[in-house]
């Protein structure tokens, strides 16, 4: 029975490890023009945007925190 067990999380991180390796893969500069695409950027709907704002402070009582900078202390 250990054995079994033994043997399932062999193969259980086996699967995990291919599924890591299988992730990386070099971008040729011709599949480049595909991932700049206008769809894959993420703020391209500002209507959205908004929207998902507004839903993030509606259920968090939160609001900002979306731009670049510090931390909430206020430090930066």
């Amino acid at each position: 029975m250990k054995a079994m067990i033994h043997l399932g999380g062999r193969a259980l991180l086996l699967m995990y490890a291919v599924g890591i390796l299988s992730a990386c893969v070099n971008v040729k500069p011709w599949q480049r023009q595909r991932l700049a695409d206008y769809t894959m950027q993420p703020g391209r709907d500002p209507l959205s945007e908004v929207m998902l704002d507004h839903v993030w402070f509606t259920r968090e009582a939160f609001a900002g925190g979306g731009g670049i900078g510090g931390g909430g202390c206020g430090c930066n």
